[in-house]
């Protein structure tokens, strides 16, 4: 606490003048005679006189004597006490407000340390008379009676009096900062607002009061010396309209499929999304704290790692063919990039979606993976610049279903490119041969007989494909010949050269064992009962030529049979196969290079059975039980 020194002061007050001192008769000293005899009774008379007033006032304050106007001559200590008491009111009556805000305080004067010596101003007046000198006493007594004598009042000033008033004052004043409170409970956001902090200022309020105090001036209202203190955390209302947009909605999860086609959606829930919310307190860096809404979506990862395998689609190359004119591939089919769930990515997306009031559908975010051969590429890229094979085959006296499966079977080839030393799988690019994947019901090689089954004909495509790599040069992994010999195969070609597909059993696999890309044409012209397979690439160097077959090891075909048929009349009859003589069959191609010059042979052989002709007939036909 500070101590201040107490300060006494003799404030002046306008003195009334005394009265004018009784005169001395004149008349007195007329007379010679009795100067000296009036001299010494004067004297005599004055002495006496002097010594019966100083004996009149020893208790008593000689007359003459003032305080601040008021005459207490020839009063008592007590008397002049009780006179002066009831003078001076200023610090009882003199009132000081101090204000902070709407607080007030107040005190007197008195209160804040001014006060009255009245006992020390009344012992200063009757000091006048109790000098110990006596003729020194009568002096002053005289000289107050005849010229009047002023006491200044003793006032006094403790400041420390008020200090201890304005430290009370301070202790109800005197507040930390309070920071802003916020608590999620549920869905309910419980606040409370931030307080300033206030510390009064003590010594410099007692500054702006000590002046008025020591110069008596009238009552004031003076503001409190006040220092405000911010909260650390202060401002929470952008935080709680946050959280509101939180909970204002569900979150709704999209997708769009491969095709176009809008996925779900799939929602998040406002309870799911309370219990994953909570309040950070973040540090700004200048002394300040605010609240930071926080969301972990990565709860939902799981779930999207369930759905990301039904949603990842492989890229999908272009298809194209080979312009001759120009030399550019002219595309028939746009690629398709492929694409994955980026599980990390649509998990922030969901949280920004989160906290905004407007958009709370989410699309899934996905990595594309763009086509090898993509919508833009050239076919100088690819190195392709020519037809280096090419193989039609007829299909005259075929019926409509197998017309349409070779047409289908043939889309699935066209446009397609291969990479050098890629193989082509038939049956993988073919894919499922059913009547959901658009094929139809025609005959095919079953067994040991020709029956009906689905995708007949797509031995006509297997064929021709097989026959125009072996013309382009093409290294070939597998082929299978058929159990027979297929009159379709041999229409424009000599036997062993067919190629037989039966998934899984039987396929037909080649590589592009070149050093450029390889494109792929199939074309189908139903008028002219013609399929034809055109390869586009770039010649390393090579000439291919295929020699005449060898066929040897032939045997008669079988004798006919005949079966039955429940829905023929009898007499009517069916060929469902043909007789044809079996044999062994190779076909040499020799691989050569520009000067002429084997660089490589290839043997394709394949062993046919005899096959005999089958009837069906009506029941109880003769011919059903011939040998």
């Amino acid at each position: 606490m500070t101590t201040y020194p107490s300060q006494e002061r003799f404030i002046p007050y306008p003195q009334p003048q005394p009265e004018d001192p009784i005169g001395i008769n004149p008349w007195w000293v007329r007379l010679p005679i009795l100067v000296v005899t009036g001299g010494v009774l004067l004297v005599l008379v004055l002495i006496m006189a002097l010594a019966s007033f100083r004996l009149s006032y020893v208790d008593r304050i000689t007359p003459g004597v003032y305080v601040n106007g008021i005459s207490l001559g020839g009063m008592s200590q007590s008397e002049a006490v009780n006179a002066l008491s009831q003078w001076f009111t200023y610090p009882n009556s003199t009132v000081f407000t101090f204000r902070h805000g709407e607080q007030i305080w107040q005190f007197t004067a008195g209160e804040l340390g001014v006060s009255f010596d009245v006992e020390g101003t009344v012992a200063q007046a009757l000091a006048v008379s109790n000098n110990p000198s006596a003729i020194r006493a009568l002096f002053d007594q005289a000289s107050a009676w005849f010229s009047g004598k002023a006491i200044a009042p003793i006032l006094r000033y403790d400041p420390n009096m008020a200090y201890q008033k304005l430290m009370m004052i301070a202790q109800q004043v005197n507040r930390p900062p309070q920071n802003a409170h916020l608590e999620l409970r549920g869905t309910q956001l419980i606040t409370a607002p931030a307080q300033m902090g206030y510390t009064m200022d003590v010594d410099a309020t007692l500054a702006r009061l000590s002046p008025y105090l020591q110069n008596l001036y009238g009552g004031a209202e003076l503001p409190l010396v006040v220092h405000e203190t911010a909260p650390a955390l202060a401002n929470i209302e952008p935080i709680a309209q946050q959280l509101a947009t939180v909970f204002s909605a569900p979150i709704q999860l999209t997708a769009q499929g491969m095709n176009g086609e809008i996925l779900g959606p799939w929602t998040i829930s406002t309870d799911q999304l309370m219990a994953l919310v909570r309040l950070e307190l973040v540090d700004n860096g200048d002394g300040t704290f605010t609240y930071a809404p926080r969301i972990d979506m990565s709860a939902f990862a799981q779930s999207l790692e369930a759905l990301a395998p039904g949603l990842i689609g492989l890229p999908k190359d272009g298809r194209f063919h080979f312009d001759d004119a120009t030399g550019q591939l002219v595309m028939i089919q746009p690629s398709v990039s492929g694409r994955s769930l980026n599980i990390q990515a649509t998990l922030a997306a969901l949280e920004t979606a989160v906290f905004s009031p407007t958009n709370r559908v989410v699309p899934m975010v996905f990595d594309y993976t763009p086509a090898r051969y993509h919508d833009q590429i050239t076919a100088q890229e690819l190195g392709i610049t020519q037809m280096v094979g090419e193989a039609t085959t007829l299909f005259t006296g075929s019926g409509a279903n197998r017309v349409h499966n070779i047409i289908q079977g043939a889309r699935r080839f066209d446009g397609i490119i291969l990479a050098p030393d890629e193989e082509l799988n038939f049956n993988a690019i073919l894919g499922d041969v059913s009547v959901e994947a658009g094929f139809v019901e025609s005959k095919v090689i079953s067994g040991e007989r020709t029956t009906d089954g689905i995708g007949g004909g797509i031995c006509q495509v297997s064929t021709t494909l097989f026959r125009a790599a072996l013309n382009g040069g093409y290294w070939i992994n597998e082929r299978s010949g058929h159990a027979y010999r297929v009159g379709f195969y041999e229409l424009n070609s000599p036997p062993g050269l067919d190629a037989a597909i039966w998934t899984p059993s039987q396929n037909f696999r080649f590589v592009n064992d070149s050093p450029y890309h390889l494109l792929i044409e199939a074309e189908v012209f139903p008028e002219r009962n013609e399929i034809q397979f055109r390869l586009y690439s770039t010649n390393p160097g090579q000439v291919v030529e295929i020699l005449p077959p060898t066929i040897q090891n032939e045997t008669p075909a079988l004798p006919p049979r005949y079966e039955v048929n429940y829905d023929l009349r009898p007499g009517q009859i069916i060929q469902v196969d043909w007789a044809v003589s079996g044999a062994d069959v190779t076909t040499v191609r020799l691989i050569k290079d520009l000067n002429g010059k084997v660089i490589r042979t290839d043997r394709v052989f394949t062993h046919y059975q005899p096959w005999g002709a089958i009837y069906q007939v009506a029941p109880g036909d003769a011919r059903l039980n011939s040998p």
